[in-house]
């Protein structure tokens, strides 16, 4: 979600004054993750606060030294809450002439269900962990905003995380019910050893179960409250798999009336969402909601005009646009093609990287996968840096060896021109530079694009290229143009490259010369040449029956989807130097 300046100003009027309480901003400090954004604080003794967009406008009020860290101060201002978790109502120190009154909850992830809390419905159940759960309520929140009969909750603020180690058991956390909750979060690294606390903001009113002991209510209106919210939390696709009364919280009125709505019904507000989940059905329409989100912004991708987020920057590389932006979860960096910082978050690596994949070469190592968003990628990682590998039978071996790979941003360059001189390709949308350090032998080494590129920084200071790292090449799955797949999410066609077309029977070897000669021809009168021309780097569509897709002459339409080995063949019009040549790509 992108910030207006005005609001990046006034947090960062708040972040100042955070700074000089002991705790300063964490080296990658805007982090994302299952869709919430949070400022991420780290605080003098190690410890870690994570604040939502309802919990930064009381940042220094959250500050642990402010209600939980100072033992006297929790002592007198906080009152233990009902339920089988540790769950404190909290009464913060004065800031700026104010308190703030918060819930403070334990997080359970890992642990066991208790006995008594255990049903037949909670036999697959598990506790969300405090990102889950943060999700998961903001996802609520705002759709109960779009739709009617709105349920209200108490606000996320925050997420703490002490400093202090403990034994897994100590915790009551079982590791191979905490390892599959860490599969899931790979935007963020959770500690086995540490607690973690939840933060909301307390929500005024009694739970309806002292309402009933109080006499405020009867049973029947208590288990119709129940099964109401029940009902519509499910008519927007959630269930809590413990509903309780004193997960109900409602306010009394005037002589003990309770507050009620428009249409004279109790209202009330839900808080405890440790077991909160979607159910089936909205998980599948959330899915194909991003998805369509996706196909939608892919087709304007270089129109976009958000406002960035402060975490995110306009690049533009060798005539390219990007969205630039550090990756926390790796280390990594990543560069989205296009305009439009709200593709960013698709292409985080944890959405692609450990998805299942098919190997689509043995000469590469090239993939195909369908994010956690349902989103049809294929990746390659670059060969940049690495001296080209020269088969038997290849010509050009002196040029391919004196030109070498080109970099990701070059392949891309290429692909984005080509398009504008009316020559189809794969659709490019990302690089990815991992946060891993890897080796090239030296005996493999090429150095050419590291000096081609060393002019080329990041908005923080670092080189493009890396020479430790791998960069990968995202590149969109071809099964039909973007503007046709955002007006309509079908498969309009499959690719099938030529090699595989010629060995299927689908071409013959007349047709596949002759589709290599058209394209190279093509690549020519565009100034470019590719220095390895082979049918695989060629990709042809079939359509919906299953045949080759032809242009008006009988030819078949032709993709261009590898680009390590082309090359502008246009003479400049005054001497250069390599390097001048490389950088002016």
């Amino acid at each position: 979600m992108a910030l207006a300046p005005d609001i990046m100003q006034f947090i960062m009027v708040r972040v100042a004054k955070i700074e000089t309480s002991g705790a300063h901003l964490a080296k990658q400090p805007w982090i994302t993750v299952f869709g919430v954004q949070y400022l991420h604080l780290q605080l003098e003794d190690g410890s870690d606060l994570y604040l939502t967009e309802y919990g930064r406008p009381f940042s220094r009020h959250l500050l642990p030294e402010n209600h939980w860290a100072d033992k006297d101060w929790f002592a007198g201002h906080s009152v233990r809450l009902r339920g089988t978790s540790a769950i404190y109502k909290i009464t913060t120190k004065k800031v700026a002439g104010f308190s703030k009154d918060i819930v403070l909850k334990w997080n359970r992830m890992g642990q066991d269900i208790p006995r008594e809390t255990e049903t037949l419905e909670l036999v697959n159940a598990k506790f969300n962990s405090p990102f889950e759960e943060f999700g998961l309520v903001t996802e609520l929140r705002n759709v109960s905003y779009e739709t009617a009969d709105r349920v209200y909750t108490h606000k996320p603020l925050a997420i703490y995380v002490p400093r202090k180690y403990v034994d897994a058991w100590r915790l009551g956390r079982k590791e191979y019910i905490f390892q599959r909750i860490q599969k899931s979060h790979e935007e963020i690294t959770l500690d086995l050893h540490r607690h973690y606390a939840v933060i909301y903001e307390w929500v005024k009113g009694i739970d309806a179960a002292d309402a009933f002991r109080e006499g405020m209510i009867d049973e029947k209106t208590m288990v119709n409250l129940i099964s109401r919210s029940n009902q519509e939390m499910r008519h927007k696709g959630f269930i809590v798999q413990d509903s309780k009364p004193h997960h109900l919280i409602i306010r009394p009125a005037q002589a003990r009336e309770l507050a009620k709505d428009r249409n004279g019904r109790i209202m009330y507000a839900l808080v405890d969402f440790e077991l909160l989940e979607r159910t089936p059905q909205h998980e599948r329409a959330i899915r194909a909601s991003h998805r369509k989100v996706y196909l939608v912004k892919q087709a304007h991708r270089f129109e976009a005009k958000e406002e960035f987020p402060p975490y995110l920057t306009p690049l533009n590389i060798m005539g390219v646009d990007y969205v630039y932006g550090q990756v926390e979860s790796t280390g990594g960096r990543l560069w989205v093609v296009g305009g439009d910082p709200g593709l960013f978050e698709y292409f985080l690596p944890e959405k692609w990287r450990k998805t299942p994949r098919t190997k689509l070469s043995t000469w590469h190592e090239a993939y195909d996968t369908i994010t956690k968003d349902s989103i049809h990628l294929v990746w390659r990682v670059s060969k940049v840096g690495k001296r080209p590998e020269i088969h038997p039978g290849v010509e050009n071996k002196r040029a391919i060896l004196a030109y070498g790979y080109n970099s990701p941003f070059e392949e891309i360059s290429f692909g984005v021109e080509l398009t504008k001189s009316g020559i189809e390709t794969t659709y490019p949308r990302a690089i990815y530079m991992t946060g891993r350090k890897s080796e090239i032998s030296a005996d493999l080494f090429d150095g050419s694009r590291y000096e081609s590129h060393e002019a080329l920084n990041t908005p923080d200071g670092h080189p493009i290229l890396g020479k430790h790292h791998d960069h990968i090449i995202i590149w969109g799955y071809w099964n039909g143009p973007d503007e046709l797949l955002a007006a309509k999410d079908e498969e309009i066609y499959k690719g099938v490259n030529a090699s595989i077309a010629l060995k299927e029977g689908l071409i013959t070897d007349e047709g596949c010369r002759r589709v290599m000669e058209t394209t190279r021809e093509r690549l020519g009168t565009a100034g470019i040449e590719d220095l390895n021309p082979q049918a695989h780097h060629l990709l042809l569509s079939l359509d919906r029956s299953g045949r080759l897709a032809t242009d008006h002459q009988g030819i078949p339409i032709v993709r261009i989807c590898n680009f390590e080995l082309l090359r502008h063949i246009k003479p400049p019009t005054t001497p250069m130097s390599r390097k001048e040549l490389n950088r002016a790509r």
